[in-house]
């Protein structure tokens, strides 16, 4: 899979500058991808899902065409990834990728102060999580107004369960994914909402997982009454990893509503 992915062609105006090191660990890494001699572009930071225990940051490739269409650039972390590195390390490291690309966005013709944050799954999770804990985003380096919307894909936004069913994602996220089960709430995105000012627009499909489909509409309802604008979106026909496939057509809805998030924000 991540040899397919680096060997896919990209059309000859778009740039990729490959593992960018945010720090020293060698999953901690991101890839660039925009328009040759692109200035002020808005960045969109995508993470990858795997339920933050596998994945590459290449799985976001294919996404690069449409995003630089929309005259942005794009910038796909990777992350530490349990059980050898558990929650909050992924969260950390999102911090870091988001600060690092901020600090380096001339390097690739970005806007330090245009951020727009998403991922799919796991990814998604890491994203409201860097959106919603402003605190901790700007102990990092974010600057607070340099986040102007978050647009998470089927993401896991509770990672609390009473009694996890045996081998299930629920149990695996005690047993693998968090470093301590005390803080499941601590790393759960609808734990966070409170005075919430980032546009948040989640979406799942309409034939996610359970959970995904339980923890977006807890979170839509808790943002509705937030100060931020806020929207879910249910996406039909989809399940939990088509959500993201489908991103392959660049008339996918998602990609609409990030082109009017990010119109609306225009300086």
């Amino acid at each position: 899979m991540l040899d397919w992915a680096r060997s896919q062609p990209l059309p000859p105006e778009i740039v990729v500058t490959r593992d960018c090191a945010y720090g020293a660990d060698p999953q901690q890494r991101y890839d660039v991808y925009h328009r040759e001699g692109a200035h002020d572009a808005p960045i969109l930071v995508f993470w990858h899902g795997g339920g933050w225990t596998n994945g590459y940051k290449e799985y976001v490739a294919f996404m690069a065409p449409i995003v630089v269409g929309l005259g942005m650039a794009l910038v796909t972390p990777a992350y530490r990834l349990a059980p050898a590195h558990r929650l909050p390390a992924a969260f950390d490291d999102s911090l870091a990728a988001v600060a690092h690309a901020i600090g380096h966005a001339a390097d690739f013709g970005g806007r330090g102060d245009r951020i727009y944050l998403a991922g799919h799954s796991a990814g998604a999770h890491l994203a409201a999580l860097v959106a919603l804990r402003r605190q901790d985003a700007a102990q990092a380096g974010i600057p607070p107004a340099a986040i102007r919307a978050c647009l998470p894909i089927s993401g896991i936004m509770d990672l609390h369960h009473p009694e996890p069913p045996a081998d299930s994602l629920e149990e695996r996220i005690y047993t693998m994914v968090l470093n301590d089960a005390s803080e499941d709430a601590l790393m759960s995105p609808l734990c966070w909402t409170a005075g919430n000012d980032v546009p948040m627009w989640l979406s799942h499909g309409d034939s996610d997982s359970a959970r995904v489909i339980h923890s977006n509409r807890r979170m839509a309802a808790l943002l509705a009454r937030q100060p931020g604008p806020s929207r879910l979106h249910v996406e039909p026909g989809l399940d939990h990893f088509a959500t993201h496939t489908s991103l392959r057509d660049p008339a996918a809805p998602w990609y609409g509503r990030l082109a009017d998030l990010v119109k609306d924000h225009q300086p």
